[in-house]
């Protein structure tokens, strides 16, 4: 096993102090301001172990949202929410299970989170400045100025926003801001067993994920692409680039994702023009019968 250079600097297993830049140790990452970071889900290594789920609810301090079991699958959390910020699906899929492929079996799992949109149309609907975009290209949601106006929600394209009942306020992923401001690695993608949840500087990350592709491609399994990059599907309607994209090996409503999802704001001047002109044709036949009536 290749053993990262800084980490023969730290062999014992208990310390005084944080480590300087360790992110770079858990993800061969240095987290500077100014720079993009994200990350890359490749859903062929998920297992389902659901470990991104509890590291996120550990980190972030998130209470459950139901203890009761949903009965419909393996996955009892069943979607993102205001206090579910990492959601594994399981997803059946009987004609992978017939072609026997050599990974997944008969399951397609995915480690869902917030897309962190480079274009980011919750960024935009907020009125208040509460969400934002941080100097790592990440989008972050202020509790302190958050009003619970609700805006948010309807206009991500992704579905990932909700207000919380416990405060009314809009809640989401942060992509560990706290911890990248500490120069640590986000705490789902430490915690991952399998790399399926990759953390780093996006370049970095869509090349990484261009050569998994092509290996995939390879071994014979050629559905395999990505979600999220530009040009691809999911980078589309005014949103670039998802800082959290995705290798996926099935459609992409399969894992309840979008095809192309938009921005709600490019469709605001074409229906106020729509509008304008509903009000201003039914404003010239009043004129033009109430004309009549006084001729009349």
């Amino acid at each position: 096993m290749e053993v990262h250079q800084r980490a023969r600097n730290y062999p014992e297993s208990g310390f005084d102090a944080p480590i300087p830049d360790e992110a770079e140790l858990t993800a061969q990452t240095r987290v500077r301001p100014g720079r993009s970071y994200g990350f890359f889900t490749d859903t062929t290594l998920c297992i389902g172990c659901k470990a991104c789920e509890v590291a996120c609810k550990e980190w972030n301090n998130l209470p459950a949202d139901d203890l009761g079991l949903t009965g419909n699958s393996y996955d009892n959390t069943g979607a993102l929410s205001a206090h579910t910020w990492r959601h594994v699906s399981f997803i059946e899929d009987n004609v992978r299970a017939e072609i026997s492929r050599p990974f997944q079996s008969g399951w397609l799992m995915m480690s869902d989170v917030c897309k962190h949109c480079q274009t980011a149309p919750c960024v935009e609907a907020c009125p208040t400045g509460a969400l934002f975009h941080t100097e790592f290209r990440t989008v972050v949601v202020q509790q302190d100025i958050c009003n619970g106006c609700g805006y948010c929600v309807p206009a991500c394209p992704f579905g990932v926003v909700e207000l919380s009942a416990l405060d009314g306020k809009a809640h989401k992923c942060t992509l560990c801001y706290d911890r990248l401001k500490g120069g640590l690695e986000p705490a789902c993608s430490k915690a991952c067993p399998t790399d399926s949840i990759q953390f780093g500087e996006m370049e970095a990350l869509e090349e990484r994920a261009l050569r998994r592709v092509r290996d995939l491609e390879a071994r014979g399994i050629d559905d395999a692409y990505l979600y999220g990059v530009p040009g691809s599907p999911g980078a589309a309607g005014g949103i670039e680039r998802l800082n959290a994209f995705f290798l996926l090996t099935a459609a992409p409503e399969r894992f309840n994702l979008p095809v192309a999802p938009s921005r709600p704001s490019d469709r605001t001047m074409p229906s106020l023009a729509a509008g304008i002109t509903a009000v201003a044709g039914l404003a010239l036949a009043a004129l033009f019968l109430f004309g009549r009536s006084d001729r009349t």
